[in-house]
Parts: structure tokens; sequence; C-alpha cells
């Protein structure tokens, strides 16, 4: 059995931060836990709540209910199309010229791949640590993914980018993942993109809000894609937009998001008919538009992004340095890339040390589980952002070091309408759990 020398400094420090009787009465599961650390923290709120729709959403929302004109395109002009009103405000936000409203993140990086010339069979680079939506949506567009690995702070490796790409000289396109909002290296990714002539690709489905040198993400690729699913910055429950600077590919996500006939005339934030040209003859119509009433409840919401980004950031760093104060020998949380000069942390990753066997990660697990916060494994068996678990695009090659991050990497949702008293019982849970794990290894 494994022995740790500060265990017995913990076992001094432990601080009992519990409930009333009461509140252990509200979680049976947990109150029938017994560690033989005295009294532990039990949370009873519900860590998947999402930002509720402000009332000018909600309003705007009755409203068109009550029309019926849901259709993005059944208004009379492109200024009256809520669709188009909700596009000007992500790209005022953002700072890109064009913007493109679809039904999903996913079809939008997914258009991002054919409107810069993906072919069926085409190889993507893209990072070995993202969500099972991105290489769905690589094998959407018809391309094979090729997997980058990623690093401790959970983003893409620059060397082993340069690796693939030599290794890999048909690949023509990279497509970065800004998982959790945790920006890479942007401006050598941007200089090895354009050494080996691959086009740059940006999935900010996470990173609304956070900027790269003062310039909001997204600006470093020639597309960029959001979401406003409901455990993004911004909640339509689904939803999507491509972003860009790049008037041929804005035109075309158009035709392809279901601008046909001269739709294209009812948006805001497309370039104007010379770039269309034939396009609604030549490409597809996947009819993967937004609705109006998506864009209604999201528009508002736009508004309040910076403010939502200073009260996470707020709560985090709390968190973090709570965290590191009591654990930081088995705890490390990854610094932000050098140049994201404003990250917006609305959850939480932190590393545990590979100290620890998998059985005591599990238990850890269990631990923070049974005391009412569910914390994930990104590298358990189950999860999605796991590369193991893609059999519909599978790893040609071994990627050892993302692999090992998975194995001790944590995520947990850090919930805006939680009060601040909530995280710092989070914090208590995480530490509590992870004391009870060096209890019983000296058992």
């Amino acid at each position: 059995m494994i022995r740790f020398t500060k265990l017995a400094l913990i076992a001094l420090v432990t601080i009992s931060v519990g409930h009333s009787t009461d509140a252990l009465l509200t979680n049976p599961v947990g109150s029938s836990t017994s560690t033989g650390l005295g009294s532990r923290t039990f949370i009873t709120r519900d860590i998947k709540t999402p930002d509720p729709i402000p009332v000018e959403g909600q309003e705007a929302a009755l409203e068109l209910m009550k029309t019926g004109r849901l259709y993005r395109y059944n208004v009379k002009s492109a200024e009256e199309s809520m669709v188009s009103q909700c596009e000007q405000a992500i790209i005022d936000y953002t700072g890109h010229k064009y913007c493109v409203a679809l039904n999903s993140c996913g079809s939008a990086i997914m258009l991002m791949m054919k409107c810069t010339g993906l072919k069926p069979g085409d190889k993507v680079l893209s990072n070995a640590f993202t969500f099972g939506a991105v290489p769905s949506a690589i094998e959407h567009a018809g391309g094979k993914a090729v997997y980058v690995e990623s690093n401790d702070a959970y983003v893409m490796d620059v060397e082993d980018l340069e690796k693939k790409l030599k290794a890999n000289p048909d690949a023509k396109h990279v497509l970065v993942s800004h998982m959790r909002g945790k920006l890479g290296d942007m401006n050598a990714i941007t200089e090895i993109c354009e050494k080996y002539g691959a086009t740059l690709l940006e999935d900010c489905a996470h990173s609304l809000g956070v900027y790269w040198e003062g310039t909001h993400s997204g600006h470093k690729g020639r597309v960029a894609a959001i979401s406003s699913q409901s455990y993004k910055m911004i909640n339509s429950g689904e939803g999507g937009f491509l972003i860009t600077d790049d008037a041929e590919v804005a035109a075309m996500a158009a035709v392809y998001a279901g601008a046909y006939e001269g739709l294209a005339a009812k948006h805001t934030t497309v370039p104007g008919p010379e770039v269309f040209g034939d396009m609604p003859k030549e490409i597809p119509n996947y009819s993967v538009r937004m609705s109006a009433l998506a864009a209604a409840v999201i528009k508002p919401q736009v508004q309040t992004l910076d403010e939502r980004a200073e009260k996470y950031n707020e709560r985090y760093d709390t968190l973090v340095s709570k965290i590191k104060a009591r654990m930081g020998d088995f705890i490390s949380v990854s610094p932000i890339t050098p140049g994201c000069t404003r990250p917006v942390h609305d959850s939480l990753q932190f590393n545990l040390s590979h100290d620890l066997t998998d059985e005591q990660v599990q238990f850890f697990l269990d631990q923070c589980a049974e005391h009412g916060l569910p914390v994930e494994l990104f590298g358990h068996k189950t999860n999605a952002r796991n590369f193991i678990n893609w059999d519909f695009a599978p790893a040609d090659e071994p990627l050892p070091q993302t692999a090992k991050m998975l194995t001790r990497a944590c995520d947990v949702r850090m919930p805006l309408m939680w009060d601040d008293e909530d995280f710092d019982d989070m914090a208590s849970v995480i530490c509590e759990s992870l004391e009870a794990v060096l209890a019983k290894a000296e058992e």
C-alpha cells in the first residue's frame, strides 16, 4: 500500500466544514458515507443547472410564438429577422465580418471544412483531446481525422502538430479545438499551418469570450465556430454560429445552411450578391439554419457575456486557490497559455497526481459523487471526450501523451446560478474526497 508523507499533516489540518444535520438528511447517499475523517461537506444543488434565459429573451420568444414566424426567412426584410439581429450581435461581440447562424455547432464545424475545400477522404488534423462531436463533424464532412497529441494543459501539442503535418503532407486542414476554453499557442500553430500550407480552422464552442493577445478567439483561423448548446456561454438548447472574415466562405455557408432562391438577401451579415454568383445552383441545401426562436433567446445573452465572464473568473480564482492551498501536493491546475489575455473559466479542470493508482482515482470520484459533486474523469472508459471511445473515427497511431493525461484529468462544471458559498463547498468536497483516498491508503 502506498504511503503518503503528507498524511499526518492532513489529519491535523483537516477542517470540518460540513452542513447541518438537516442538510445531511437531504442527501441520503452522502449521509451514509463514513471515512473516519469526521464531518463531511455535502452538496445538494444540481451541477447541471444551466443559465436561465433573460426576461428580454423570454418576451421576444413569446412574441414570436404569437406570430408563428419561427422560420428565419418569414420576414419582409433582413433587418426584421430575429436571426439576422442575433448574427449581428455575435459579430459585434467577436469582431468578425460575417456570421451564419445554424442549428448546432457541429453543423458549423462541418461547414467550416466543406466551405474551405475539404474533399471526401481528405485528412483533417485535430486535437486528440476534444469532444466526440469534433471527429463526428469531420466524418460528417467526409474527412478522415488524424489526431495530434494534447498536453497537460489540455491543448494541442505544437511539436506533434508539426510532426503530423510532416508525416501527412496531403493533409491540408488543421482543426484546433479550444476544449473548455483552453487556447494553445495560437501564434506557433498559425506559423506551422502556414509553413505546411494547411488551412487553420478554430472550434470555439467553448471559447466564446476568450481572447488571444487582445483579440477574440477565432481570428487566427480562416473560419471559426461557436456554440449555443445549453452548457455553453450562450444557451438556446442547441445552436451554433459560423464566423469568418472570408466572404466566399460566408456565402457558401449561407447557401449550405439553406439560403436558396435568393434568400441570402434576408441576411445582414453575409457578403453581397456578387459573391454568391451561382452558388445556390451549385451547392446543396443541407437545411441546418437556426430558427428565429433560438435566436430570440440568444440575442440578449450576448450583452451579458463580459459581466458573466468576470464573475466566473473571480469564482474560479478563489476555488483554485483553496484547492491548491489544501491539496496542492496531489492536485495541479494547469496555467493558461501565455498569449491568452482573457480566459473564461465556466468550469474547473484539474489533474490528479500520477502517484495515485487507478483504483484510488476511482475511489476519489466515488467519494465526490457520494457527497453531491459529480466529477468527471476525461479518461474514463465511457467519456465521450476520450478518443478511445470514437470507434467511428479511430486513431491510427498511439497517442501516449494524451492517453496519460486523460487518466488523471478531472472536470467539474461551475454553474453561474450557484452562490459563492456553493463553490466553497465544492472546494471542500474535492479536498475531503482526496483526503479520504489518502486515509484509506494508510489503513
